[in-house]
């Protein structure tokens, strides 16, 4: 157990979260090390067992939590990084992840972004579209540098997650056509300073079932054989994120089932195989920490008034999405609420509705399975401060992000002369 009751006390790992929430107050985000652990092995073990672990790269995707402290405890698991900013760029490399073990990512990438990412001689550079390769290209041949570059292919495949997650349908904004794939290729050939080394393939977020990874795992490799037909070297495929996570009554798919369709489909083509799990390595292996303000008695209803907010935790706002509000002292759950947080938007709800132990000013509760997209997109709207991060390993505990102060935010508001 990770994460659970001991003596009617809500613990991570050894720790009793209200000993957490007394030392570096609330709202706060709670990592355990060791489902972070668990969760990265999981996926080693999977492939491990139906390929040579020289076959396969697991790269962390950065996006979902980028704390230093996590990406350090990852690439100690062995995780390469997958990237979509120099800002992730730079993190990831001050974890001390190799630059061979770096894949970087994204629709947008700037010329500056991406001469470091050359510099540093990264695995590979995911591009995005026809003047993305382009512009590599002559970043490539300014530095005297060969750059191995694999295009993200556009399947067209549904992935039946949230539509605001979903990245391969043809109406996304990400990757390239997959029928116009091959004359990409042939440009990449005409250009210097760049070789097309692989394909890459990314459908989206929170997948609960295998069938769209299998739908466009196949139109990847049958893209792979027509490239190889037509000269193309293809050593490598990068198969983008991994699978989904139960946050409500979600049923993940097994990984072992994930690997023996990777097995199945791509490796028989005698490519090295990446994959960019972000969520399911750190979603379930964090929370938030935060404190009742007081209970609001409405009209129809009973509003339970939180110190975190739609600003802390954006994903219930910005997607409608479920977190689970617990306890952090059991109790029977007898008494309706909707919880909510001290922003001023009407969209600040964590939860409506929801059966819960009678609760009061001061009580502590998580909100749960918020490791990943959680302090990342966290913002200063309405100057509040953000939260601080904690991580946990068996009995010992850390703060591994500070919490910001109200100074800290304004100190880089400037006032100009001719206002003052």
């Amino acid at each position: 157990m990770t994460t659970g009751y001991r003596k009617n006390t809500l613990h991570m790992e050894d720790v009793a979260l209200e000993e957490i929430a007394a030392s570096f107050g609330t709202p706060v985000y709670c990592y355990s090390a060791g489902k972070i652990e668990q969760n990265f092995n999981a996926y080693r073990q999977a492939l491990s067992a139906v390929m040579s672990s020289d076959d396969f790269t697991i790269c962390y995707a950065c996006k979902a939590n980028s704390n230093l402290a996590v990406l350090r405890l990852l690439q100690k698991q062995g995780a390469g990084a997958d990237i979509v900013s120099g800002g992730e760029l730079y993190r990831a490399l001050k974890a001390g992840i190799s630059p061979k073990k770096i894949v970087y990512s994204g629709v947008g990438k700037s010329t500056a972004e991406l001469e470091e990412a050359i510099k540093r001689g990264l695995f590979q550079i995911n591009v995005e579209s026809e003047p993305e390769l382009e512009m590599i290209s002559r970043i490539a041949v300014r530095l005297r540098k060969k750059v191995a570059v694999a295009f993200r292919v556009n399947p067209n495949v549904d992935a039946r997650t949230h539509a605001k997650i979903t990245t391969g349908k043809k109406e996304n904004k990400f990757g390239v056509d997959i029928r116009y794939a091959p004359a990409l290729y042939a440009r990449a050939k005409q250009l210097p300073g760049v070789v097309a080394a692989g394909v890459a393939v990314h459908i989206g977020s929170q997948l609960t079932a295998l069938g769209p990874f299998r739908n466009a795992y196949k139109r990847v490799a049958d893209l792979v054989r027509l490239l190889r037909r037509q000269g193309h070297d293809i050593t490598r495929v990068d198969l983008g994120g991994g699978i989904g996570i139960t946050y409500k009554d979600e049923i993940p798919p097994d990984l072992h089932l994930y690997a023996l369709m990777v097995r199945d489909i791509i490796s028989p083509l005698g490519v090295h195989v990446i994959i960019e799990p972000g969520r399911s390595i750190v979603g379930n292996a964090g929370l938030l920490l935060s404190r009742v303000v007081q209970v609001k008695k409405g009209r129809d209803k009973k509003f339970l008034i939180l110190d975190a907010a739609m600003n802390d935790l954006l994903r219930p706002s910005l997607y409608g999405a479920y977190h689970a509000v617990v306890p952090c002292e059991k109790a029977p759950a007898k008494t309706i609420y909707d919880v909510v947080g001290p922003v001023c938007e009407t969209g600040d709800t964590f939860l409506v509705n929801e059966k819960l132990p009678e609760l009061k000013a001061g009580d502590l509760v998580a909100i749960m399975t918020s490791g990943a997209y959680g302090a990342v997109m966290a913002s200063n709207y309405n100057t509040r401060p953000l939260a601080g991060e904690v991580l946990v390993k068996g009995r010992k505990f850390a703060r591994v992000r500070d919490a910001q102060t109200v100074a800290d935010i304004v100190s880089k508001d400037k006032i100009p002369g001719w206002v003052a």
